[in-house]
């Protein structure tokens, strides 16, 4: 048994027919006689000298005739303390005096967890609680039954908290959904320690991670997320140790590659970006390429759009662009006129929509002019936001598309310098480009993590869009294919139903307290939804499918750099760009060797 002076004076004359070893933790008090005990809740009564928090894990054992031990396991979602004793709201003054006697008794409501074996019967009041530790805290909160964790941080008692890979790589189910308040809730924080812990961890390949798993980034805020191959300079020894209790070494990210939309008006495509010099590669597509793979649909991603009757000529133009464009020195033809650029192309469909002769042939013979022009009026409205991305005037040969196959374990997409319709075409393109080389492909291998924050932006619960599509089309089919959808929110309430239906781990951090109220976070005991309200950054309430409760959880801070004053040394695989990576004069070698041309050369 456990010693009587550590565990508050415990008599052994009190004891109850079942009695847990001392491996199972201190005895924290006993089942509370005086509210109902069920199954799936009950109280305890704290003992003099100890305590209960909430999250704390618990464990009680009953004995039944002619039965195995029942073993009864839970988490505190409710904690107490009142006087006994006294009568009225004012006799607290005369209690704190000392002239009127009462005992303060603290009692915690437990949330079952696990009973072992599933014998439901409730605890015996005045039976013996134990803080489970060890292996007790592991069975209550089932970690024992997970043959792959991923370690996702701490317990409010200390000790690690694993999420079961099982839901995460599809092999029982996928896709991650994470809400919170911009700012506060970290969310981007948490999607790219848990990106890092499936990386570093080995549940995934050991040593064949790198071939096993990709991840692609939108960073939609900032240049923040375009460090993650760096060092942070404010890591410290105490940092460094919570990871190695994690299973973990603290460090950056080996294998990132940055991309980054051309700055606007720049003819060489150098990237738009101003707080990280090296290892950033420009991309954006030709105009032979939004032709031929039938682009314009996502010129035109805003749900309300579909709701729009020229959504029937956006379908018509595309039809006829890539029927009859013709690739050009870097531009294209069509019907014998040369278009070098995106406001040339605008231009030229407007005029031939303008045109009666040739309206029919491009929008069909049964829409309407009002319904022309409105597609012409934003058509030509998307030329600033488009023209940077789709280009006539840059080498055709030149690397420039996001393909994560051909990438770093990591891939980072920086949007944050494109306004609003230029980012949902980036994210529309590049997610259908990437699930469609998954399905030609046929295997889950390698496993493409797609991180996009905003997603209430690009999934609203209301309309439909191509972007919207593609996402349910990830949310539904990815985990056969492969593709593992970590989406973040503000509000979980305005995303599409069934992209949140279909995540097996919903994530929340501090919450607004109209968002909090929601349905959607049904699966928050009142206790979490609370707490949620006044969380601090970096604790995550984490649900996933085997535990009934909601696991508190903090992670500890990156060991990667999350914005640029943090960010130390960059590795020396960073120096160089795609496109700089490689040797000029190598490349001079084989020119007139029939290997390349005079427009690849690389200076």
């Amino acid at each position: 048994m456990q010693d009587e002076t550590a565990t508050g004076g415990l008599d052994s004359d009190r004891s109850t027919p079942a009695a847990l070893d001392l491996d199972d933790g201190p005895v924290v008090g006993r089942v509370l006689g005086t509210a109902d005990a069920t199954p799936l809740t009950f109280w305890v009564a704290v003992e003099d000298g100890a305590y209960l928090q909430l999250d704390d894990v618990v464990i009680t054992e009953r004995e039944l005739p002619e039965h195995a031990p029942v073993r009864i396991a839970g988490v505190v979602t409710a904690v107490r303390a009142r006087h006994e004793g006294v009568v009225f709201d004012s006799d607290v003054f005369l209690v704190a005096d000392g002239t009127l006697p009462a005992t303060i008794q603290e009692a915690a409501e437990i949330t079952t967890t696990r009973v072992d074996p599933e014998v439901y019967v409730p605890p015996t009041p005045g039976a013996l609680v134990h803080r489970a530790r060890g292996e007790a805290r592991a069975g209550a909160l089932y970690f024992d039954r997970m043959d792959r964790t991923i370690p996702m941080g701490f317990g409010r008692d200390g000790a690690p908290m694993f999420l079961n890979a099982d839901f995460l790589d599809g092999t029982r189910g996928a896709h991650v959904s994470i809400s919170g308040i911009s700012g506060v809730a970290t969310k981007t924080s948490f999607a790219t320690f848990l990106l890092y812990s499936v990386f570093r961890s080995g549940v995934l390949g050991g040593a064949g991670e790198t071939a096993n798993t990709r991840a692609l980034i939108f960073n939609v805020k900032g240049e923040d997320l375009l460090f993650l191959d760096h060092p942070n300079s404010r890591l410290d020894q105490a940092t460094e140790d919570s990871y190695a209790r994690l299973g973990l070494i603290a460090g950056p990210f080996p294998d990132v590659r940055v991309y980054a939309p051309p700055r606007p008006g720049d003819s060489s495509g150098t990237p738009d970006v101003s707080s990280r010099l090296s290892g950033v590669d420009p991309f954006y597509w030709t105009l032979a390429e939004f032709c031929a793979d039938r682009l314009l649909p996502y010129v035109f991603a805003d749900a309300d759009d579909e709701r729009q009757q020229y959504t029937m000529v956006v379908h018509s133009v595309t039809a006829h662009l890539a029927r009859t464009a013709q690739p050009a020195e870097g531009g294209i033809a069509i019907d014998g006129t040369r278009l070098n650029s995106y406001a040339d192309l605008v231009d030229f469909v407007v005029e031939q929509l303008n045109d009666d002769a040739t309206r029919g042939q491009w929008a069909g013979s049964a829409v309407g002019l009002g319904t022309v022009n409105a597609f012409a009026r934003r058509l030509i409205g998307s030329k600033k936001d488009l023209s940077r991305l789709i280009r006539g005037d840059l080498a055709v040969r030149r690397p420039h598309q996001i393909n994560t196959a051909e990438s770093a374990q990591v891939t980072v997409v920086d949007l944050h310098n494109l306004p609003d319709r230029a980012q949902r075409f980036v994210v529309g393109v590049t997610l259908r480009t990437e699930f469609e080389r998954k399905e030609k492909a046929g295997t889950a291998k390698p496993l493409l993590f797609v991180v996009l924050d905003e997603l209430n932006k690009y999934a609203p619960r209301e309309g439909t869009s191509p972007i919207k599509e593609v996402l349910l089309d990830i949310a539904e089919r990815g985990r056969s294919l492969g593709v593992v959808l970590i989406g973040a929110q503000q509000t979980a309430s305005e995303v599409e139903r069934r992209i949140v239906a279909n995540s097996a781990i919903r994530v929340v951090g501090r919450l607004d307290p109209a968002e909090a109220s929601r349905p959607e976070y049904g699966f928050l005991p009142p206790a979490q939804r609370q707490r949620a309200l006044l969380a601090k950054p970096g604790t995550m309430f984490v649900s996933q499918p085997e535990i009934p409760v909601p696991l508190c959880v903090e992670f500890p801070f990156p060991s990667w750099a999350t914005r640029p004053g943090e960010a130390g040394a960059a590795p020396s695989s960073t120096l160089r760009s795609i496109v700089q990576a490689g040797d000029p004069f190598a490349v001079v070698a084989r020119v007139g060797g029939g290997g390349i041309s005079d427009d690849d050369i690389p200076f």
